[in-house]
């Protein structure tokens, strides 16, 4: 396996567009208003809208910088519109029209001729034939000009340096105080027949396809909301993914909201003129619709995902979960989230709705059902708290109520019995979830799911969450599917931890492999991508536990960072096949090891000498070891197995195959490997060469990328310890970081990584009976590390 990080991609292949095409527009606004676009043809799109207040605002933006596809696939940037023309028919309804103060204006940022920045704002309807909410509006850049009446307050526009341009979309009843209207305002735009001619008109586009790889994506709207789905997943396809689209439909953008005083919560009461359902607002009806439609279309299974998280601002207070001295469960993201206390009968009922909405618009698509339940859990502070307090939960609790000050460290068998209560309940309430679901599918059928964040609910030093967090109600068949998700631990690159931490949740629960997937951690910060590596890693180690399903969590950092996945094909991953020489024939091989040196003869007599390779490159011949007709079948056979020199195996050098000395047993203290630094985890074998005192850093130091993997011990200043792994390549991975300062040392057996020489043997019975026998070379094979 391997991964690219394709940043400023050269010489990527292309493709073009015409400017201004329908899926690369976007939507932004602020909150707590939604909107959505989506292409309804290929020269057309449709924005959503609800308004809440009276001076909002929303923005229909083409961007001249494609900042938000990946690399392989973004538009080129040409910031030039001059000799360029826009066209389009306008169509709206419930939006303030093209001919009232403050209609749809367009607004260009960018830079006039000398270089200062700029902003105009062009009246659309001066550009507009036929009536206020049906029109075609035609932009010559080249002629533009912003102001309101023409031409007595025209400002013309400079269209050689544009950044990015908005149409603003308002309710019929703005203006500009923050009161709240009265009744929701709920409005569509459409924009057809979209077209650019003139001078750049077409723009190159990233046109790569990556090879399908066997890995799915995770998405969520929270972080796509702004874009069309037929963008998403144009990059999602031509990225090699394939199978499953798991979609988190969010905890802040999805819901109908309410007046209630001066808040707006979210709501279940009937829908309006435009709404079609209770519980979700109808840009988020329309972006979904379109993105189920699309994934049927393309091939892709769409897994609709819903947590017990909701956004904090709009969340009734006797739904949340709440600490012993009242605190509420609230997220560290901001704004905050708040988690819903499965406890409560109408924060359930309200999840339920959701799930039958969504399940609705994916049913009336026409694809398969699939519903996950994503992440749900009592919230457990940073400080140890376990939110297990709210009024809902203290009445289901009953006299089960003890205090709980901290769930780290062991508890009383009255707090463990309030635990497996509370695992009762969350299990409870997800099974209704579930069934809330399957009743929405109907004769269709659905598939569920559980996403299960094992960091958190199997947190070694809270060895009794599990209880609450990881309940016996939710073992096979509860869920036709567990996923497994381990953010914490990839990042820091506790692979042991994932192992141990999924055989808990396998064992606990009793899925097999067939009905588990999992869930790479993702990397939240471009500064961070370093993490790709691990998170590949631990891509491969899922593929290794035969989990039916791996996702990269999430779309948006792919595209950020330029993620690009590679499966490599069965040649390469075969190139190595980890088998030993027959012992017997290798046992009396000739070595010969080979350093690279340069020397230069100074005309003064003196030399100059540079080494070239570290560490050195070793030569075997092993026809001594031929003693026998037995011995030369055996060796025909192993060649041809390893068809000539294409493919590596293991060789026991017989002069050099111990940590200790060249052939001694080995022992925990032999080479020092590293020292910690109380971050890193990772640390490589290593054999060192030469005196190592007084400088152990001057000792010649040799890769061990072949250990036998039952001969490994590890040992901190001298302890001998177990809370590591063996990974691939002779990587030991700690389940935490090394103390600083720690000295770390390994004992192990070792073989060499080795190749036939040359992809033909000489050997005949003739020369083998006079007791000849023609050389049989091998060479080491340094690998990838």
């Amino acid at each position: 396996m391997a991964f690219w990080l394709a940043d400023n991609p050269q010489n990527r292949h292309t493709d073009t567009i015409q400017r201004f095409d329908p899926r690369f527009w976007t939507v932004n606004f602020p909150r707590p208003m939604m909107a959505s676009v989506t292409t309804i043809a290929p020269d057309a799109l449709r924005v959503d809208a609800v308004f809440y207040h009276r001076d909002t605002l929303a923005g229909l933006i083409w961007e001249s910088h494609d900042s938000l596809d990946h690399p392989l696939l973004a538009y080129v940037t040409n910031r030039s519109y001059r000799r360029l023309t826009l066209s389009f028919r306008w169509r709206s309804q419930g939006i303030k029209p093209l001919d009232a103060v403050h209609g749809p204006t367009l607004t260009i940022e960018g830079r006039d001729a000398t270089g200062a920045p700029r902003s105009w704002f062009v009246r659309l309807w001066n550009y507009a034939q036929g009536t206020p909410e049906d029109a075609q509006i035609v932009l010559p850049f080249e002629q533009l000009n912003g102001g309101f009446l023409l031409p007595q307050e025209a400002d013309p526009v400079w269209a050689g340096d544009i950044d990015r341009m908005f149409i603003s979309l308002i309710a019929p009843d703005y203006d500009q105080s923050s009161a709240p209207l009265t009744n929701p305002a709920i409005g569509w735009v459409e924009m057809s027949d979209i077209r650019a001619e003139g001078q750049d008109a077409m723009l190159d586009i990233g046109d790569a396809m990556v090879p399908p790889h066997g890995l799915s994506m995770a998405t969520a709207y929270d972080d796509s909301f702004n874009q069309t789905p037929e963008r998403i997943l144009r990059s999602i396809r031509a990225l090699g993914y394939r199978g499953f689209i798991n979609h988190y439909v969010g905890m802040s953008r999805y819901f109908r909201l309410e007046p209630t005083g001066n808040a707006l919560m979210v709501s279940l009461s009937a829908p309006t003129a435009g709404e079609e359902f209770a519980a979700i607002n109808q840009p988020c009806v329309r972006w979904h619709r379109d993105l189920a439609e699309r994934c049927a279309a393309m091939g892709f299974e769409l897994i609709l995902s819903l947590s017990y998280e909701l956004f904090d601002a709009h969340c009734w207070n006797d739904w949340k979960q709440r600490a012993e001295n009242g605190d509420p469960a609230l997220t560290g993201w901001q704004p905050p989230s708040a988690l819903l206390s499965p406890a409560h009968a109408g924060a359930m009922g309200y999840l339920q709705a959701v799930a039958k909405e969504f399940v609705a618009i994916a049913r009336d698509a026409g694809i398969s059902l699939h519903f996950q339940v994503g992440e749900p859990w009592w919230w457990i502070m940073p400080d140890g708290r376990i939110c297990l307090y709210d009024a809902a939960a203290q009445t289901a609790f009953a006299s089960l109520s003890v205090p709980i000050p901290s769930i780290f460290g062991p508890q009383s068998p009255a707090q463990n019995a309030m635990l497996d209560h509370a695992g009762e309940i969350l299990a409870q309430s997800t099974a209704a979830l579930v069934q809330a679901a399957r009743a929405e599918a109907g004769s269709d059928g659905l598939t569920s799911y559980l996403l299960a964040y094992l960091p958190t609910i199997l947190d070694e030093r809270a060895p009794e969450a599990k209880r609450a967090n990881l309940p016996i109600g939710w073992a096979a068949p509860a869920f036709d599917v567990l996923q497994l998700e381990d953010y914490d631990w990839v990042i820091g690159g506790r692979f042991h931890a994932t192992e141990r931490g999924v055989a808990t949740a396998v064992q606990r629960l009793s899925y097999p492999a067939d009905q588990q997937h999992y869930f790479a951690g993702f990397v939240l910060n471009a500064a961070d991508s370093d993490i790709w590596t691990n998170m590949t890693e631990a891509l491969k180690q899922a593929e290794s536990r035969a989990a039916a399903a791996r996702f990269v969590w999430a779309y948006p950092q792919i595209a950020r960072d330029g993620y690009v996945y590679f499966a490599e094909q069965e040649d390469d991953v075969q190139a190595f096949d980890d088998v030993v020489f027959p012992l017997a024939l290798g046992r009396e091989a000739a070595v010969a090891p080979e350093f690279m040196t340069k020397v230069v003869s100074l005309l003064s007599g003196h030399e100059k000498r540079n080494s070239e390779w570290a560490d050195a490159k070793l030569h075997f011949d092993v026809a001594s070891g031929i003693r026998s007709e037995t011995d030369l079948q055996d060796l025909i056979a192993f060649f041809r197995s390893r068809r000539g020199a294409a493919r590596g195996f293991r060789l026991r050098d017989p002069m050099d195959f111990s940590s200790h000395g060249m052939t001694g047993n080995p022992m925990p203290s032999d080479p020092r490997i590293g020292i910690g630094d109380g971050e890193t985890t990772a640390f490589a074998l290593v054999k060192r060469y030469g005196n190592p005192q007084p400088d152990p850093d001057g000792a010649q130091v040799r890769r061990i990328t072949r250990p036998v993997d039952d001969s490994v011990t590890i040992a901190l200043d001298g302890a001998l310890v177990s809370n590591w792994t063996l990974q691939p390549l002779g990587i030991i991975a700690f389940d935490d970081p090394p103390p600083l300062g720690a000295i770390i040392t390994a004992g192990f057996l070792f073989d060499v990584p080795v190749r036939f020489a040359a992809d033909r043997l000489e050997a005949n019975f003739a020369t083998f009976a006079a007791g000849e026998f023609a050389s049989v070379p091998l060479v080491e094979v340094k690998e990838a590390i």
